[in-house]
């Protein structure tokens, strides 16, 4: 009876262990950092029909009504670019529109239309433009996932303007406001307001050619999708993380010389009973493990406090002749997958070397790297070594 209470004794306190190792802490993160973005991440395609209209060098009494069906026309667009950080990206429009030439009275009536009355001219056009993209709200509010994105734009590039009569090549340049609101992770829908500039454009229309430049304002309604990682991961705060990493350490090394005092006491309490066989069994439980914690990004030993559960059980493998088993691990919240396997093994080496100054033969010492995990929480719990009997 008094062996079975005390089993479950050691079994409670193993039990309070693990249940202070999967409390919950949040990790503290910067504001305006994130960590590196690979190069197929965050990427997109959009979609949009357009409505635009075209103010020409050559216009004589004609009425600035955007919405004027002498201007008003209908085209669409494609874009596809990429999102460098969460606040600048980089995206190529394509787009192909029916415009409208608006010319003024005179041009008109030399063409036969009644004194006063405009009309336009119908053009195929045509244009490709690099566009840098700013992300307002991420810029000044940080990074976050959001519904909504307001961002602003400037655009540069070739447009073709065609007609039965000829046609004109000139450069592009202009400025826009694209608003995104995101239905999903990968779908969302855009609002896009945009003006841009060519050169003038007379495509034959006039007799007479006016020169500068001819304008055109419009607006996208559309669609797209994000490709690859979706978002981006919060830089972790280090600073923050030492000094929390500290303060959990410290504690989790009290609760751990708290068992182990403990367990002292049972094992004494045993050895007074006369009860060898409980004796052994509480010795090879007290011994069957013990963890040595790192800060992140680091192969030395935190606090040599957790040595002291190492050194008891390197005594206990001296004196069974057992094999210890040296196991590093990594988190794998921070750091790539080939770094964080190279740090858990040079944490592993570093116990390992601890172990052969506390006698331990090498032959008898196994050296294991696991790279990153996520196997507790918070995630600096993972940032350890395990020292285990085989």
């Amino acid at each position: 009876m008094k062996k079975l209470m005390l089993l479950l004794a050691i079994a409670g306190f193993s039990i309070g262990a693990v249940a202070q190792e999967n409390a919950t802490t949040e990790i503290p993160t910067l504001k305006h950092k994130v960590v590196t973005n690979g190069f197929w991440d965050n990427w997109f395609i959009d979609f949009g029909g357009d409505f635009l209209s075209s103010y020409s060098s050559q216009e004589v009494g004609v009425s600035a009504n955007p919405f004027s069906m002498v201007r008003g026309a209908f085209g669409f667009d494609l874009s596809f670019g990429k999102w460098i950080t969460p606040g600048y990206g980089l995206r190529v429009k394509g787009q192909a529109a029916w415009a409208k030439q608006v010319n003024g009275v005179e041009y008109l009536c030399s063409h036969g239309a009644t004194s006063g009355e405009l009309c336009s001219v119908m053009y195929n056009q045509v244009n490709v433009t690099l566009q840098p993209l700013f992300n307002l709200h991420n810029i000044f509010a940080g990074y976050k996932p959001r519904v909504w994105n307001t961002i602003l734009y400037a655009s540069m590039g070739y447009e073709r303007s065609m007609s039965d009569n000829g046609g004109v090549n000139s450069i592009l340049v202009g400025a826009g406001w694209l608003n995104t609101f995101n239905v999903t992770k990968r779908f969302h829908i855009n609002v896009d307001m945009y003006a841009h500039v060519g050169g003038h454009q007379n495509l034959d229309f006039n007799p007479q050619p006016g020169s500068g430049a001819d304008w055109q304002v419009g607006f996208s309604l559309g669609c797209g999708f994000n490709l690859g990682k979706v978002g981006w991961d919060n830089a972790p705060d280090v600073d923050a993380i030492m000094a929390m990493n500290k303060a959990q350490l410290d504690a989790l090394n009290a609760s751990l010389a708290e068992q182990q005092a403990e367990n002292e006491r049972l094992q004494n309490l045993i050895k007074n009973h006369k009860c060898p066989e409980a004796v052994k069994q509480v010795t090879e439980i007290v011994a069957s493990s013990a963890s040595v914690f790192f800060n992140i990004n680091k192969s030395y030993i935190a606090s040599k406090k957790d040595l002291v559960n190492v050194k008891e059980l390197a005594e206990v493998a001296k004196a069974n002749g057992k094999t210890i088993v040296v196991t590093g691990y990594a988190d794998s919240k921070t750091g790539s997958v080939s770094y964080n396997q190279t740090l858990s093994e040079r944490r592993a080496q570093a116990v390992a070397k601890e172990l052969v100054k506390m006698g331990v033969s090498e032959s008898k010492i196994e050296v294991v790297g696991k790279g990153g995990v996520t196997e507790l929480s918070p995630i600096s719990y993972n940032r350890r070594v395990v020292v285990t009997l085989k």
